[in-house]
Parts: structure tokens; sequence; C-alpha cells
């Protein structure tokens, strides 16, 4: 099988396209024949080896596949040959023709849903619905400002937030991004210009209950300040604090009776697995029912792999984005 792999992590121009023996599954592990796979800012991190994580070498980038399961190992009875599934895995990674996952960690796709939107699907909005619902206990009504509301997380947060039943207010850094939220459902946007940016936010809807926050970059205090009384700030990342989560001081949590949060859906996956897979099968529900419509960014062809993780770093694009595989 055909697959993008390095033998070092020190640059995303190691990476090369290499013929590889066919993967065979073993207890519990499917073989799936990968259509799609999402590519996001960690994916590019944990290529270049500045993730928390360090991949075993040679490495193949990508866990979030979407495609035909085409074989099965002992023991696997949650899916069937043939079926189109999305999945989460380490073993072969998706950037392949082919990758050997677990199956615990393969649901079967809605009808309705394709393969590029499967695969932006998984980390995403796993992750707006774990920390809107479990760690922001966000109620219906409640005003919830989202950041790099155009990314791949911020974008599944503005859809999870209106089905959640909050007015959200979406903040990107350019109007084609503000745009592009607005017309997923945001009810407003702002942008991130710091000079004077709350007053703006101040004169748009007053203050905040719930933040979401991916960036953490030059905002991050002035948005905890806009929390109202009991508000619930959720950190997913920090891609705008120069390798660090921005300092706060911590007497603004006491007078506003605030809290800070973290979320990382990695470790509630690995911690909490059956709530994960249960909060996995509400959003499968949410796609039956027409609610949710997964938002899939720009598409690079699989010659394209090294280019693909370039783009996920930039922060320029809309949605999540894809590689497609032939």
């Amino acid at each position: 099988m055909k697959a993008f792999q390095a033998e070092t992590l020190n640059s995303l121009a190691d990476y090369r396209e290499v013929d590889l023996p066919m993967p065979e599954p073993r207890d519990g592990e499917i073989r799936i024949a990968v259509k799609a796979c999402g590519v996001g800012y960690v994916d590019a991190l944990i290529a270049l080896g500045k993730y928390q994580v360090k991949p075993q070498m040679p490495f193949i980038p990508g866990i979030e596949t979407a495609g035909v399961v085409d074989a099965l190992g002992p023991g696997v009875s949650n899916v069937k040959l043939g079926d189109r599934v999305i999945a989460v895995g380490n073993g072969s990674g998706g950037f392949a023709e082919y990758a050997v996952v677990p199956a615990i960690m393969c649901v079967k796709m809605p009808d309705a849903l394709g393969f590029a939107e499967g695969a932006a699907l998984r980390v995403n909005y796993s992750t707006a619905l774990h920390g809107l619902e479990d760690r922001g206990a966000i109620k219906p009504g409640e005003k919830l400002l989202v950041f790099g509301a155009a990314g791949g997380v911020g974008i599944a947060a503005v859809q999870i937030g209106k089905i959640l039943g909050a007015e959200v207010i979406a903040a990107a850094s350019t109007e084609e991004k503000r745009a592009f939220a607005k017309a997923h459902g945001a009810d407003h946007v702002i942008d991130t210009n710091p000079e004077g940016w709350r007053d703006r936010l101040k004169a748009l809807c007053g203050t905040v209950d719930v933040i979401l926050d991916p960036v953490c970059g030059p905002l991050f205090e002035a948005a905890f300040r806009s929390l109202s009384w009991r508000g619930r700030h959720l950190v997913v990342g920090f891609v705008g604090g120069e390798g660090r989560i921005a300092a706060l001081p911590s007497n603004l949590t006491i007078m506003k009776g605030s809290a800070l949060i973290g979320v990382d859906i990695r470790q509630y996956l690995l911690r909490e697995m059956p709530a994960y897979l249960a909060m996995l099968a509400r959003l499968m529900t949410m796609i039956e029912q027409g609610r949710l419509a997964p938002v899939a960014g720009r598409s690079f062809s699989f010659a394209e792999a090294p280019q693909a993780l370039e783009y996920a770093l930039t922060g320029k694009g809309l949605g999540k984005t894809v590689l497609t595989i032939p």
C-alpha cells in the first residue's frame, strides 16, 4: 500500500510517499480502506515532534480516518465488512491507503455523511460537545463566545453551541472567517483586534457566560474579564500563546466567581471511554436527525499530504482540513 511516512521529525519535507506491506488487523482491530483523513493543527505538531505525545518512528501521520471496513481481526462484532466508518486510531496512520485501528474506536457513518465530513467530525465535534456540555455545563439561553470560530474546533463549537440552545458570538480575525461562522449559525460576530475589543464585545452582547478558547492568544485576559458571574472559560489549546497558555491573575476568578477549565478530549477518551463513546453516539444521532451537518474545510489530494500539514499550521483554513485518498 502507499503511505506518507517520515524517518525523522525534523521537517514536514521529510515525509515521502512509500510502498509498505498491507497492515493486518489483530485481535479487536479492523482494517479500513481510507477515503479521507482529517488534518488539524495537532496533527501537524505531532508530525514535527512538537506535541506532548511523541510518535514512534517511522511515523505515518493522521488519526482521524473515514473509510470502508476492509478486514476484521478476531473478536470484532460491532462492525462488518463493507461498513462505512469513522475512526480514531494509533496503529497505521491515516495518511495511507489502508489503516488498522481498534474496532472499539470505530462507529458507522450515517448515510447522509460524506467521507470528507466524517474525517472532519471525530476530534473537533467531540471536543466541542465535551467542552460545552460536560466541562462548561452550558445552559439554553446562555451566551457563548467562541474564539478561532472559523477553525475546525471553533466551527464545531458554533454549531454545537446552537444545538445546545446558546446565543453564540463568534470571534475571528478576518471578514471571511466571520462570514463563515455566521453562515454556520453564529448569532453575532466580532473581530480579534485587541484595541478596544472589550468595549466592542460589551456593546455587542454585554458579558458572556461561557468562552470556548482554542487560541489563548492576546485576548485571553480581556475575554476572561468579560465573563459574567459564574462564567466558565474553557481552554482547549494555545495556538496563539507562543507555545504556552497565557498567564491570568488568579484574583480574577475570585472576583467573578468564575472558572478556568481545561478541555482535553484525548484524556477524556482514555479515562472515560464509555462516556466518550456514548457522546459520540449522540453526535451520530444529531446527524441522522438533520440537526447537525459537520463542516469539512479545504481538501488536499493524497499527493499533497505534506502541503496539507503545512496548511494546517497556518491557521488560515475554514473548517477542518481534509486529505482525500483515492
